[in-house]
């Protein structure tokens, strides 16, 4: 299933995609789509219903964060070996675990906007896993097991604040809109092969970023097992999994995103986004 949310900010309501790339709204069935959705049962009666049978939503309607009510976002960096060279930094040993802030979380085609004072906003399209059974002390082997489903994210990032003010990266990493999830939330059974899938970002049309998951450094199944011994995942815990090589600080000059920048992120299977940048105000 490609399940979505739609609608005005703080008011989406769940829905899935159909075989015609139409939204279909699921109100009559679940409230959100979120941490009491990714029961295994509900998830069940989801993939049954008839997605013809179920109401159309607008056309047009706002495509929302594609996972509701997050408590958790986790993000994973320098997990592809040639962005880690771009970046002048080491091969990590083990998985360096750092958090977004929920609140940064907006729709997949949402203005991204630059925040205030910032010379560094820099782009990078990643793949998003979503919890969808608690998670602790996880074996590898049964690591996956736990996806509720993927997406795309945007892990937006001030560098500036990342890496020059102190602290931990957070710093630059969750502010407002530096968190765009969407455009669907996909199943697992709709992945061949999490491992192997195009990831892709243009900056006006340009190709920035072009990369495969097959060469993360640690695999969405390592990540899973390694998070879980450090703390308990549950149900709608956001972890996006890093980048490939080609963000704007590791270009000679470096590029920034600058008001009126339009970035264009795509997945092989999981669908395309596009934000606009703008000032802050």
């Amino acid at each position: 299933m490609k399940l979505v949310r739609y609608g005005a900010p703080g008011a989406e309501k769940p829905g899935l995609v159909d075989a015609h790339g139409d939204i279909r709204d699921l109100s009559a069935e679940i409230q959100d789509i979120g941490r009491t959705t990714f029961r295994t049962e509900t998830l069940k009666r989801l993939a049954a219903l008839d997605p013809l049978a179920l109401p159309l939503a607008p056309r047009g309607v706002r495509i929302g964060p594609c996972v509701g009510d997050v408590r958790n976002f986790l993000a994973i960096g320098l997990n592809y070996a040639d962005h880690a060279a771009e970046a002048g930094m080491p091969i990590p040993g083990e998985p360096i675990i750092f958090h977004k802030a929920p609140s940064c979380i907006v729709g997949p085609n949402d203005d991204v906007i630059i925040p205030k004072g910032s010379k560094r906003t820099d782009w990078e399209v990643e793949l998003a896993i979503v919890i969808g059974t608690r998670a602790s002390y996880v074996p590898l082997n049964s690591a996956l097991d736990h996806v509720a489903g993927y997406c795309i994210c945007n892990d937006v990032s001030e560098r500036e604040y990342q890496l020059d003010r102190g602290g931990t990266w957070s710093k630059g990493k969750g502010c407002p809109t530096f968190g765009p999830l969407g455009p669907w939330l996909v199943t697992p059974d709709e992945i061949a092969d999490v491992q192997n899938l195009a990831v892709r970002l243009d900056l006006n049309g340009e190709r920035m970023q072009t990369g495969s998951t097959r060469t993360m450094i640690f695999d969405c199944a390592q990540i899973i097992s390694y998070v879980s011994h450090f703390m308990t995942l549950e149900p709608g815990d956001v972890i996006t999994t890093g980048t490939p090589p080609g963000v704007g600080m590791a270009m000679k000059p470096p590029r920034y995103l600058v008001p009126g920048d339009v970035m264009t992120l795509e997945i092989e299977g999981l669908g395309r986004q596009s934000q606009m940048l703008k000032s802050w105000s």
